[in-house]
């Protein structure tokens, strides 16, 4: 079976104007669109809001759509209509998904941005699964080499991003530190296993070097930037790697080259979207492994709360505010 039965109109969140999420979006009706060669239609189940999507409102991501269009870079949902040449799928599989354009009740989207899910991952928790974990699987697993028994510090261990490299940190064995914003937060970073934990607004440099007695952290995990890379610059140990995920803080950090050179560290940068770009294949070989570490229990996506698809904005305004743990998802269809 190549299709099921759609309807000819849905609804989407549409970008009209740029600004913050609540004055940016339009729930407007469109018609269902058609997959092309490569391409698979799909329901959407559930969107994961991600901080990219306040980004496209704004017109600050590094992909600027022509107005008006559709946010929404990570869903959940179900396979209704293959196009031309996709034969890896079928009609009716469940999938999660990546592209821009998936804030809406149907959406195509290329047939090597999608992988299957198991029954037991309900649409809400598979929202999630593709772009914090992958993310953090890449950043631990193919840039910092992340070994057992090593110290790894995660920044933004509440956030989406972050809960989700502290399971995988401690799913490969590591010893995990968490900074967090508030101790509301700390909470959830143990939870998602961190051995430690520590509240910003304290000294992170000295805590770091206390908890891992003058040792330094191996690996540091950093989506925030600011100062909190240059905490990880003053607390990585020898041979450390200091992995940036991006700059929640607003703030682009510079550093001096003589360091990395005079304490023998290195800077990795990742960009998982480059993996999805230049090479799919490893991103299917991650997500094979992230299924295989949910259905052990090793993973378990953190959700804070969840909204209707009416009230989409509200889960884009939540997540700029920074105050969220875990992610919030947008759920579309039930």
């Amino acid at each position: 079976m190549s299709s099921i039965s759609v309807p000819q109109t849905m609804r989407a969140w549409q970008v009209t104007k740029l600004g913050e999420p609540a004055e940016a979006l339009a729930l407007v009706d469109a018609a269902v669109p058609k997959p092309g060669p490569g391409e698979v239609l799909v329901r959407v189940g559930a969107v994961a809001a991600n901080f990219p999507d306040v980004l496209l409102a704004r017109g600050e991501y590094q992909v600027k759509p022509e107005l008006p269009f559709t946010p929404g870079v990570e869903c959940s949902g179900t396979i209704v209509e293959l196009g031309e040449g996709v034969t890896e799928f079928t009609a009716g599989q469940r999938i999660v998904a990546y592209s821009i354009g998936l804030l809406a009740e149907y959406a195509v989207v290329p047939a090597n941005a999608i992988q299957p899910i198991p029954e037991a991952l309900d649409d809400v928790r598979a929202s999630g699964l593709t772009i914090a974990y992958q993310t953090a699987w890449f950043a631990l697993h193919r840039r910092a080499q992340l070994q057992t028994g090593e110290w790894l510090l995660v920044h933004a261990a509440a956030g989406g991003v972050g809960a989700a490299a502290v399971q995988l940190g401690v799913a490969a064995g590591a010893r995990v530190i968490g900074v967090v914003g508030s101790e509301a937060k700390a909470q959830v970073a143990r939870e998602a296993g961190a051995e430690h934990v520590i509240v910003r607004g304290g000294d992170v440099v000295a805590e770091v070097k206390r908890i891992t007695e003058g040792h330094g952290a191996d690996v540091v995990f950093d989506p925030v930037g600011g100062d909190s890379f240059v905490a990880a610059t003053r607390s990585i140990a020898f041979e450390g790697r200091i992995v940036v995920i991006g700059f929640a803080s607003g703030t682009i950090p510079e550093l001096a080259m003589n360091r990395p050179l005079i304490k023998n560290y290195g800077v990795l940068g990742l960009y998982w979207g480059l993996y999805q770009e230049r090479a799919p294949h490893l991103v299917a070989e991650a997500h094979a492994r992230l299924v295989s570490l949910f259905e052990s229990g090793a993973i378990a996506p953190t959700v804070d709360h969840t909204v209707a698809f009416e009230n989409a904005p509200d889960a884009l305004t939540a997540l700029a505010t920074g105050t969220t743990v875990g992610r919030v998802v947008i759920e579309v269809t039930k």
